[in-house]
């Protein structure tokens, strides 16, 4: 479930989905780390009124592919069975995409001028910090894991219109999957 926070735009949390992999090793003790490289196709909707100014209450619906790289560290709480995990997550993100093109006449809920294409080109890195939970047997587990982007997502499009001045926004996510270990 992915979101981003900010008070330039209303949004909506789109659900999106996630794969790949990842390599967990004892540290030392009940601690180890996990390295790991997913791929995401992360949903978004953003508020849209028509460009006669009637207010539809409208939503777009963006589509953002991203490659996360992650390091944790983790505390097993219950040997093999229950841990903790907590750490940095590089984000490297694509454009921001329509969905669906209907809307190219449409004009971003709370301003005159800014359309869905003008804010496509979001920042292309950012930093999140996550945590999480996994609990399961050695070879499958679940888990659910809560990110924070820490970096301004909307940063790149500041300046790139007269409407798009101090944009500021923070990417959110809630992950939850199963993982299986060979």
């Amino acid at each position: 479930m992915y979101n981003i926070s900010t008070k330039n735009f209303k949004t909506k949390q789109g659900n999106s989905f996630m794969g790949g992999f990842q390599v967990r090793g004892n540290v030392y003790n009940n601690f180890d780390m996990l390295y790991g490289i997913s791929f995401y196709n992360q949903m978004v909707s953003i508020a849209l009124k028509e460009n006669a100014g009637d207010f539809n209450n409208l939503f777009v619906e963006f589509n953002q592919q991203a490659v996360q790289v992650s390091i944790l560290a983790g505390y097993k709480v219950i040997r093999e069975h229950l841990s903790i995990e907590f750490g940095p997550v590089l984000n490297v993100n694509g454009k921001l995409k329509r969905r669906n093109s209907q809307y190219e006449n449409y004009i971003i809920d709370g301003y005159t001028q800014l359309t869905p294409k003008d804010i496509e080109k979001v920042s292309p890195l950012n930093f999140h910090l996550a945590a999480g939970i996994t609990a399961g047997f050695r070879n499958f587990r679940v888990f659910g894991q809560y990110q924070y982007g820490v970096t301004n997502a909307l940063g790149a499009l500041n300046g790139k219109s007269p409407e798009i001045k101090d944009f500021k926004g923070n990417s959110k996510l809630l992950v939850f999957g199963v993982t299986g270990y060979f």
